[in-house]
């Protein structure tokens, strides 16, 4: 075989090794079906979607940059080989940490009531925000805003929790 050939067989193997990984990375669907901290159907909710490789080989699917935060947030410390997310209009996984991020606007958000979506080129956030509104953000802004928005959702989710009384009587108890 000429070394001319060697090299043409190399780059093809190159090329269809890196089809088969991005292709691994749009089979997560049938893998978590549904997200592991709210319950959603991820399939349903495919354009929010997200999800996070870790270096160990595990993976947690979410449906949302809400429910990843809490994921990230429940293994503080544990090395991320990937993290993916959908991209609002195609459904393709794409790098997270690459897109081109809108927040805000007049689409409902999932899991939050200010949305956040990722796209994989800026012009396709940029036609979105002309359409829907919001802002075009980086990823290190979108997890920023996600966060501040986790915070708030959280303490209002604390806020209209009923109180509880305290000691195991239960509820007769706390009547007396």
């Amino acid at each position: 075989m000429s070394r001319r050939r060697a090299v043409r067989w190399w780059v093809l193997a190159a090329l269809l090794a890196g089809a088969g990984a991005v292709g691994a990375a749009q089979d997560d669907l049938p893998i978590h079906r549904e997200c592991g901290y709210c319950g959603m159907d991820r399939q349903a909710y495919g354009f929010s979607r997200m999800l996070v490789r870790y270096q160990d080989g595990r993976e947690a699917g979410t449906c949302s940059l809400r429910c990843t935060l809490v994921e990230l947030d429940a293994h503080p410390g544990a090395p991320v080989a990937a993290l993916l997310a959908a991209d609002r209009d195609t459904r393709e996984l794409v790098d997270a940490t690459q897109a081109s991020w809108v927040v805000g606007g007049g689409k409902r958000g999932v899991m939050t009531t200010r949305a956040k979506w990722a796209f994989a080129t800026r012009a396709a956030a940029e036609a979105f925000v002309a359409a829907h509104g919001g802002a075009v953000a980086t990823w290190e802004e979108a997890r920023a805003a996600a966060r501040e928005d986790l915070v708030k959702d959280l303490a209002a989710e604390k806020a209209e929790r009923p109180a509880r009384p305290m000691g195991c009587a239960g509820p007769a108890a706390a009547a007396h």
